[in-house]
């Protein structure tokens, strides 16, 4: 098959910054890749245009254009042009549902739209009232799909619900990983009672939870450390350009003294970081999957995740994990403790994780599954 991604962010050192959405794709491109498949990426609001093709992926760098008016019109219809011309052999094409970027496109293939997070899930999950544009952005641009995929059941039927589309036209494909780049030969070396923390720094990470719970921690255990791996962000309730300095205003002296911010990091780097932690902590309050769980679970860590929705697919509570409501504060303080003073229950939640990643995220079998799905929605 000949597969095109439509996407804002990939990891290549030629591209903008790349978050979760753009590493799962980019594992998925590579799997498929292997498997004898044709790719092409369109990546927009890029700071030039220029195509090159690198380890079989053609890439489609889309510069942004900047409009006097009706620029999220007329940038779109730039966008669906450059496809068009340069999709006459391509069987399908994905887009995410981000912004919605396919609005008001007419692509002359069909089109499949992964809901990776858009800003209608986020805003239903937070709470928050959404902006009226973007909101009739991503609705026109699924109305448009042929069909939709997404990386979680509580994701999919959340952003089917909300944007009132057929169940039928839903497939459930977890994101994967290349299990032979997460392999921890060595899990027993760990720094002992270093807490991890990757994602952007934003309330809707839970990063004002984990605070609160390293506060009590330090308490317990005065040895702990807490990391933070990630950009810094403004805060929407704030107006504070900065969640790192309101971090810092709610940080204990004892917790300011043990907590450590990296800022970004090369994603290289991320995977060493994982591998001296002896607790992951991603308290999240929204997500569609989240990357970085099952990233540490692969690197045999015991990961003390939220319990909300999406992650009801990625663990099973005190076998392959732990899980609890971010706003449960007491509940992380006693599992973190209690697994600082057990190694082998330690021992026995990161043997287990390794196995579900294993059984469940091996991105050679998600991509199959994946071009199954391609095959059938190109039937319809």
């Amino acid at each position: 098959m000949h597969i095109a991604y439509i996407t804002p962010e990939y990891p290549h050192p030629e591209l903008g910054n790349s978050g979760g959405m753009g590493t799962s794709i980019k594992n998925l491109v590579t799997a498929l890749c292997k498997m004898g498949h044709k790719i092409s990426l369109f990546v927009y609001d890029q700071h030039k245009t220029d195509t090159f093709i690198e380890d079989g992926v053609t890439f489609h760098l889309i510069a942004k254009k900047h409009y006097k008016i009706g620029g999220f019109y007329f940038y779109r219809k730039h966008i669906e042009q450059y496809i068009n011309k340069h999709s006459s052999d391509v069987d399908i094409i994905e887009a995410p549902d981000w912004t919605g970027i396919t609005a008001f496109m007419s692509l002359k293939k069909p089109l499949v739209i992964r809901f990776h997070g858009s800003d209608t899930y986020f805003c239903h999950i937070e709470g928050r009232p959404q902006k009226w544009k973007n909101a009739f952005f991503e609705k026109r641009a699924v109305r448009k799909a042929k069909a939709f995929i997404a990386p979680t059941h509580f994701a999919g039927k959340k952003s089917i619900q909300l944007f009132k589309q057929p169940l039928s036209k839903l497939k459930i494909i977890h994101y994967g990983l290349e299990l032979d780049k997460f392999n921890n030969n060595s899990p027993e070396e760990f720094i002992s009672k270093r807490l991890l923390n990757i994602g952007t720094l934003i309330r809707k990470k839970g990063v004002f939870q984990l605070v609160e719970i390293f506060n009590k921690i330090i308490i317990a255990h005065p040895t702990a450390k807490l990391d933070f791996i990630g950009a810094d962000s403004y805060d929407v309730q704030t107006g504070s350009a900065s969640t790192w300095q309101l971090m810092q205003e709610m940080m204990s002296p004892a917790a300011r003294e043990a907590i450590t911010y990296l800022g970004k990091v090369p994603y290289d780097q991320v995977k060493e970081e994982i591998q001296k932690a002896h607790i992951c902590v991603f308290p999240s309050l929204a997500e569609t999957l989240g990357m970085v769980t099952i990233e540490s679970m692969a690197l045999q860590k015991v990961v003390v995740n939220t319990n909300i929705g999406w992650a009801q697919d990625l663990i099973e509570h005190g076998k392959d994990g732990f899980m609890h409501h971010p706003d449960d504060i007491d509940a992380y303080v006693d599992t973190i403790s209690t697994v600082f003073e057990n190694d082998a229950l330690r021992l026995k939640i990161t043997e287990a994780a390794r196995e579900t990643i294993e059984k469940r995220f091996d991105i050679n079998h998600i991509a199959q599954t994946n071009v199954s799905f391609y095959n059938k929605v190109i039937s319809l």
